[in-house]
């Protein structure tokens, strides 16, 4: 998938194209004002106040329309380079466009480009005229605050793409529509994996089947863990607000942590999972023989998200990350992030998930610890990475308040990228926390730790596979496994209820559907519930005592004897096929 931003003649394109649709708004809707049109990674938006005018999906064929006519009329796009004092008459009865050119550095040369009868501030650049915007497609109406801001207007947000050519942009709109049958949310009801309440928005319920899938993701993380010799602990979820002064989060992250008042004191729910993770270090004494110190935990935790951000289990106010904290002496760095990139690179194999690796640098603002300790934190990161085998995108001022991290984007079945793993190297909370291991000479010296997640949390992670796989689960992961269908209730039901408590003997997970339906509905039913297997049962399997199986999205069957049947099962369990 095609990343718009980073493309420089698409950039272009689509930076000239959300001038077109103000353009083409500014004719529908004269009284239009207009806040900022950015290029993102796919495609285009337009931040617009159209005072009492309220825009619909509906809508956008219209707003099309005009864009189109506009193109075919052809106009030049010229470029105006202006003095403040121009600017500010150009747009004076524009409060969104007096409030950009306010805010511009006096150095800043204030452009503006003009296509026909539209101008509008802009540094560009743009292509030579609206007739080269041909393939285009407006996608979705939102809310937007101006500047981000909830205290702000509500503006309203037209996002938009455009191609250079129609094939490009059919084959995206494809792409959104696969994307569309693939939604974790949909999936989510259809499959009864999971569920969301109004009486807790941005909290997930997860349904039986929904359980299945979370514990055998926690299992998988708990064995492979265990492989790499790591330890486990489970640390309270509210901890008083003097130990999230202690590690920074309080004045770095206070406004998306939830409080209680506790015996006239300040308690926060647990944002991170890191403060808790110090005071187990601090709990004992440790010496250097102790180091490399690996603690896991699968950590719930909650952040005050907004409630336009929500989107089932992309975006929650609570969630499951699987943490860990790693601690070890200075001269051990190296040679434990190269150690967790192999393991993070093992566990993603096991999903079919490739990635690229970006390393995060120091904030400009909001960090903590010293520039010299950053610069060698980040220096001992981006050496690990490449004596690994991989490349790292360097990515400016994106580290946690705390540290340099190195960010592994995932990149799913359909191309689309998603930010999971991370690595942070943290001298700073063992500095902050006064942790101290006893060395080979006797002396006290401070550890260095990393912190480390792999799915990122649990619900998210469970939202890609969803979408990942659409719904069609390798047999490990699967809820049901095996959806046995006896032919005739009366006559086969028996057997297939013998068959199921061999697989439940087995640990290979069943169902029997015991419906009084049609045999061709349930098959139908079978596949839409995206179950790996599908047996029927009729005289001839019972007498025979096999099983006739069909795989899912498949159309041929295939007998087999039931000892045969079950060592396949569960050689593929086993080595997650």
């Amino acid at each position: 998938m095609i990343n718009i931003k980073e493309n420089k003649e698409l950039n272009t394109l689509n930076h000239s194209c959300a001038h077109l649709l103000a353009q083409a708004i500014k004719h529908l809707y004269p009284h239009a004002k207009f806040w900022v049109g950015p290029v993102i990674e796919d495609g285009f938006y337009y931040d617009m106040d159209l005072g009492d005018d309220k825009l619909t999906e509906e809508d956008l064929p219209k707003i099309e329309k005009e864009m189109k006519k506009i193109s075919k009329d052809g106009k030049k796009i010229i470029r105006h380079e202006l003095k403040r004092d121009e600017a500010l008459e150009m747009f004076k009865d524009d409060e969104y466009k007096i409030d950009l050119i306010n805010n511009m550095d006096d150095n800043t040369v204030i452009s503006c480009y003009s296509q026909g009868d539209f101008t509008d501030l802009c540094r560009g650049p743009h292509v030579d005229s609206v007739k080269e915007l041909k393939f285009f497609k407006l996608l979705k109406v939102s809310g937007a605050y101006w500047k981000a801001d909830a205290n702000n207007k509500m503006l309203q947000r037209v996002y938009g793409i455009c191609f250079k050519e129609e094939k490009d942009l059919n084959e995206y709109l494809e792409f959104l529509e696969e994307a569309k049958r693939r939604d974790h949310k949909k999936l989510g009801r259809e499959l009864d994996l999971f569920m969301m309440s109004e009486y807790g928005p941005g909290f997930p319920f997860f349904l039986p089947k929904g359980m299945i899938l979370r514990n055998e993701l926690e299992n998988f993380w708990y064995q492979e863990h265990t492989k790499e010799g790591y330890q486990f602990i489970k640390t309270p979820i509210m901890l008083n607000k003097e130990l999230w002064e202690l590690s920074g989060h309080w004045f770095n992250y206070r406004e998306n942590m939830y409080t209680s008042e506790i015996d006239d004191k300040t308690f926060a729910i647990k944002p991170m999972n890191c403060p808790g993770g110090m005071l187990v270090y601090k709990n004992s004494l440790h010496s250097y023989k102790d180091l490399p110190l690996r603690i896991g935990e699968l950590g719930q935790v909650h952040r005050h998200e907004a409630s336009g951000a929500l989107n089932g289990l992309f975006r929650v106010r609570t969630f499951t990350q699987d943490d860990a904290h790693i601690f070890m002496r200075e001269d051990q760095i190296e040679e434990e992030v190269i150690r967790l990139i192999n393991f993070i690179d093992r566990i993603y194999k096991i999903f079919n998930l490739t990635y690229t690796i970006e390393l995060s640098t120091r904030p400009e603002e909001k960090y903590i610890g010293d520039i010299e300790i950053w610069n060698k934190s980040e220096k001992a990161l981006e050496d690990a990475c490449k004596k690994a085998g991989h490349e790292c995108k360097i990515n400016p001022g994106d580290g946690a308040f705390y540290g340099p991290k190195l960010d592994f984007h995932i990149k799913d079945s359909l191309g689309r990228v998603w930010q999971c793993g991370t690595i942070q190297l943290d001298m700073n909370l063992p500095e902050r926390f006064d942790l101290t291991y006893v060395d080979s000479d006797g002396s006290k010296k401070r550890p260095v730790m990393l912190h480390r997640v792999i799915y990122g949390s649990i619900e998210r992670f469970i939202g890609i596979l969803i979408e990942h796989y659409a719904g069609a689960f390798p047999l490990w992961l699967a809820p049901v496994g095996i959806n046995i269908i006896p032919v005739n209730l009366e006559h086969h039901l028996d057997y297939a209820n013998e068959l199921k408590k061999v697989f439940d003997e087995n640990n290979i997970r069943c169902e029997v559907d015991d419906r009084n339906e049609k045999l061709g509905y349930k098959m139908r039913d079978s596949q839409m519930r995206k179950i790996p297997y599908t047996l029927v049962i009729g005289d001839n399997e019972k007498n025979s005592k096999t099983v006739n199986y069909r795989l899912y999205g498949k159309d041929e069957t295939k007998e087999i004897k039931i000892d045969e049947f079950i060592s396949m099962i569960q050689k593929q369990i086993k080595e997650k096929k």
